[in-house]
């Protein structure tokens, strides 16, 4: 069976197209057992989680989390078909079911009462998208670009081409899109290729020289804008949490973060990293980041080191959309290198929560838990206490 689990911008691969993780040695297996059991300071292990089941997935479906909805869009019906599910109860029946064009896959997100269901190419870049009501699945606009969700706004795009994950990196020319009725409002261009950042009510436009730009995503209007230093942009670089911006660059013959604040994007502090590879994500109202000796978060407005966790790179962060207010999902490996050990991520550091049962399998989280394979036809949904 190959089905496609798309949670958000972290997209998923068909199962057989997945890497078998890492073989895990007893030493990390032991190491793994008395991590936890330092962490809870011998109280009771971590909890079974209880799982609720989901509807049965037919083979080379895709999932989505959208908002309050899983979506299984099954594309074997000529034309494929999208049911809509309640997070509430899963295993009910479908809160309506619609067709949807044939596409090689999908993504979608939510804009206020609209579901934004994104058609995706071979390539994974963006065909069309279609605005749709949350209520009753049925089509209310189309177009032939990509549209993200800004808060309750939506903005279109065209995403630049790219054999790899086409993430936000944009080009030609951003168009504001009135919600009721997929017109364009009005239009930015943009010079060469850019990286957006969708922010509340506000777009962040990130051009290859190093001009960004703060739009109102109302009517286009500048709030701010200033220069950042040469860098890797993309999807992932920079992060931003409140009114706080932080860009990974080269500086001199090391690498640093560099924080500004927004909208004026004035230079407030800078502290170096490790080189090598180094992934930024939000975590509640920090960012959190993982370079390849341990995870560690700062502060964004300072930039000064909250906490280490040196055993924390060992650990694997579960997909999910790139843009949370709450804290991370991480899974390790329990000592028995059978059942999957479930931790958060967040100010206070990482709690180990729960366990998965052996044969749990292609998790991705959603909304207030994962949602997985179990080895059967049907999806589990696992609450998750993320405190």
């Amino acid at each position: 069976m190959s089905v496609l689990i798309e949670l958000g911008d972290d997209r998923g691969a068909p199962l057989d197209e997945r890497r078998a993780p890492p073989p895990v040695s007893p030493g990390w297996r032991l190491a793994a057992l008395v991590a936890v059991c330092a962490l809870l300071g011998g109280a009771a292990p971590p909890a079974r989680l209880t799982p609720q089941v989901g509807p049965a997935v037919p083979a080379r479906a895709t999932v989505l989390g959208a908002g309050p909805l899983l979506l299984v869009v099954d594309p074997d019906p000529n034309p494929p078909t999208l049911s809509a599910y309640d997070w509430a109860a899963p295993d009910g029946p479908p809160r309506w079911r619609v067709t949807v064009p044939p596409a090689a896959g999908w993504s979608a997100e939510v804009a206020g009462n609209l579901l934004l269901l994104v058609e995706r190419d071979q390539a994974r870049g963006a065909r069309a998208t279609t605005g749709r009501s949350m209520r009753t699945g049925q089509p209310v606009w189309r177009r032939p670009e990509r549209v993200y969700a800004v808060g309750d706004a939506v903005v279109a795009v065209s995403e630049v081409r790219s054999a790899s994950e086409p993430g936000r990196r944009v080009e030609g020319t951003v168009h504001f899109v009135e919600p009721a009725t997929g017109a364009t409002r009005w239009s930015v261009p943009v010079p060469s290729t850019a990286v957006l950042r969708a922010l509340p009510g506000q777009l962040l436009l990130l051009q290859d020289d190093g001009l960004a730009r703060l739009l109102d995503a109302r009517d286009g209007t500048e709030r701010g804008r200033g220069r950042l230093p040469p860098a890797d942009y993309g999807p992932d670089n920079p992060q931003v949490v409140g009114a706080h911006l932080v860009l990974r660059h080269p500086s001199g013959s090391a690498v640093a973060l560099t924080g500004y604040d927004l909208p004026g994007l004035a230079p407030r502090w800078q502290a170096p990293v490790q080189a090598g590879e180094l992934t930024l994500r939000p975590c509640q109202g920090l960012i959190c980041g993982q370079d390849e000796q341990e995870r560690w978060a700062i502060d964004a407005g300072t930039g000064v080191r909250v906490w280490t966790w040196p055993a924390g790179v060992r650990w694997r962060t579960v997909a999910g959309p790139r843009v949370t207010a709450g804290p991370l999902v991480v899974l390790g490996m329990a000592a028995d290198g059978r059942r999957s050990l479930v931790a958060t991520v967040g100010r206070d550091g990482h709690r180990v929560s729960a366990v998965l049962p052996a044969g749990v399998t292609d998790c991705r989280r959603v909304g207030p838990g994962l949602v997985c394979r179990d080895g059967t036809a049907q999806v589990t949904f696992w609450p998750l206490d993320a405190r």
